[in-house]
């Protein structure tokens, strides 16, 4: 198969990469050689150097191994971005373990279905998180909860205050009973010692990772990813990011690590290339634009949705921002206006990338530099990447220019989805990973979505699966019938809304509705719009047409836009 992208490439970037057959957790062991004094991380005015991450991590990989953890054991981490989540995502890969990255947004019925299909046994969580873990925890298959704050890696006089502050915000205190199945991570740090004996290791079939990502049937899947998945991913990255120095770069940690992009695009990366993560446990736009100016970060990964944000603050010309090199935008198309605005602002350079949790995540990217950007394009496919138009009616590959669905191959496609096979088989074809998305390729290589075959919605860059609202509102006992679909949105790229079909002689309001889904969905997952309707548009036999009630949305958005 022809790849014309590779005649894009500029000279420095490598076509092919040569992979060291090493486990990802040894990049950290390099870095504190490397670079043992210098800052890994940066966090609310407190640093780590590597040598200190490096010794945390062992401790806690020294600490799950006397709670009976054995290769290949599941550990969750459910944590924003702290150092915390660092030591234990590294803690866990030198245990022999398997990482479950676990959003700390999701409630108590996402956490023990994650939990019970994983098979995790152990999860580290916050304190304010803590009540809603240990609810589900007799009906999974935890073993033990480990227990940390934001305090315990805040600097003084912060770290006195921050408990005040949580009691003010949340009006709790948490106590936690640390015998038997509850621990202290602030504990694990002072009494384990800082050493493991590193497990037998297969490059190619080990597990670091189950990265859990929905589905058509509505329930998430663990995408299995191996070590050489994200270490060939992260060596993309790196090989991509040609001009950046390593050992010298500053990266701001925003996407959450729970996400694989941030998760591999900063956490991995920085580590591998010895740079410093700045990390913020939110995204909050005055405290991002105070933090750019104060530490003068270099890389920005992000989504649009944050660049979005920080663009619409009404001080944002006030802050300096030139320290910004280079920012990848993913999980959701970036708006070209965005990229111009945010590039004027900064002086740095933004571009489009593409992917999956099932790669790693990334795929394809725009050209940093040397390069013209191509508008509406997600790039070229990454070195080692290959990539094609597959007919939907032959699965033959398609000329240029010719509608179909993008597949892609590489050393970062998954092995597969945990203890799913057949979804396995008819996601992965002869090494082909089919994305679901629907675009096609222009002569030179450069690639285009156009729309997607799967029903997901992205909003504000978070992977929302429909059948999973549907289900929840659908065990109200007012609702007769329900779908949920993704509509424009200027800010989010997409949000969600639900179509409600009440049952005869029912009645409902949009807020109890709205109160009735934050029991059971994370907040961002929760419908922004309700709509209710005496039908639903259907086909002759019965189903509901989602597809419809996704272009009746854009066409009213087209129309109002006509008449502005």
């Amino acid at each position: 198969m022809t790849k014309p992208w590779l005649a894009e490439y500029p000279e420095e970037i490598p076509k092919e990469l040569d992979l060291t057959e090493k486990p990802l957790q040894s990049y950290l062991t390099e870095a504190a050689s490397l670079y043992g004094n210098k800052a890994a991380i940066h966090f609310m005015g407190k640093e780590i150097s590597f040598r200190e991450l490096h010794e945390s991590a062992l401790k806690f990989a020294h600490y799950l191994k006397t709670l009976g953890i054995e290769k290949g054991d599941r550990v969750a981490i459910m944590l924003p971005n702290t150092p915390q989540s660092v030591i234990a995502y590294y803690g866990t890969l030198y245990a022999g373990g398997v990482v479950v990255q676990t959003n700390p947004l999701y409630m108590e019925r996402e956490i023990e279905y994650q939990m019970k299909d994983s098979g995790a046994k152990v999860i580290l969580t916050l304190d304010i998180l803590y009540p809603r873990v240990s609810k589900v925890m007799k009906n999974t298959g935890l073993e033990h909860i480990i227990v940390t704050a934001i305090k315990d890696y805040l600097p003084f006089p912060k770290n006195l205050i921050y408990p005040f502050i949580q009691k003010k915000q949340y009006g709790i205190v948490v106590k936690v009973d640390h015998r038997g199945q509850n621990h202290l991570f602030t504990e694990i740090m002072k009494t384990a010692r800082a050493e493991v004996t590193p497990e037998e290791f297969d490059f190619e079939n080990d597990l670091a990772l189950l990265q859990y990502t929905g589905g058509t049937t509505g329930f998430p899947k663990g995408v299995m990813l191996t070590h050489k998945n994200l270490v060939a991913n992260a060596s993309m990255c790196d090989a991509w990011l040609y001009k950046c120095k390593k050992g010298e770069e500053k990266m701001l940690g925003i996407l959450p690590f729970f996400h694989v992009y941030g998760m591999t695009a900063v956490l991995i990366l920085s580590v591998m290339q010895g740079y410093k993560m700045i990390l913020l446990p939110k995204f909050d736009p005055e405290t991002t634009l105070k933090t750019i100016q104060k530490h003068k970060p270099t890389l920005f990964p992000g989504a649009p949705t944050i660049y979005i944000g920080l663009l619409n603050h009404p001080d944002v010309k006030n802050y300096d921002l030139s320290s910004i090199d280079s920012c990848l935008s993913g999980s959701a198309p970036l708006p070209v206006e965005v990229q111009q605005q945010f590039e004027e602002v900064t002086g740095g350079k933004l571009v489009e990338g593409y992917g999956l949790t099932e790669s790693s995540p990334v795929t394809h990217s725009n050209f940093l530099w040397d390069k013209a950007r191509i508008k509406g394009s997600i790039g070229v496919p990454w070195p080692s990447t290959e990539s094609a138009i597959f007919s939907l009616e032959t699965g033959e590959a398609l000329p240029p220019n010719e509608i179909g669905e993008i597949v892609v191959k590489g050393p970062q496609v998954m092995k597969g989805y945990w203890n799913r096979p057949e979804e396995t088989e008819q996601t992965l074809k002869d090494g082909w990973l089919l994305t679901g998305d629907l675009g096609y390729m222009d002569e030179k290589g450069y690639f285009y979505v156009v729309d997607r075959k799967k029903d997901m919605i992205i909003a504000g860059g978070f992977n929302i699966y429909p059948r999973e609202i549907e289900e929840v509102l659908y065990e109200h006992p007012a609702i007769q019938e329900v779908v949920a679909a993704g509509v424009p949105d200027p800010y989010r790229g997409e949000t969600v809304k639900a179509y409600v079909v009440l049952k005869e002689g029912e009645s409902l309001t949009e807020e109890e509705l709205n109160v009735y889904a934050r029991k059971y969905l994370a907040a961002y997952k929760v419908p922004r719009i309700y709509e209710f309707r005496s039908e639903l548009p259907k086909t002759a036999v019965g189903k509901i047409l989602r597809r419809a009630l996704v272009e009746e949305e854009r066409q009213k958005v087209e129309d109002e836009q006509k008449t502005s």
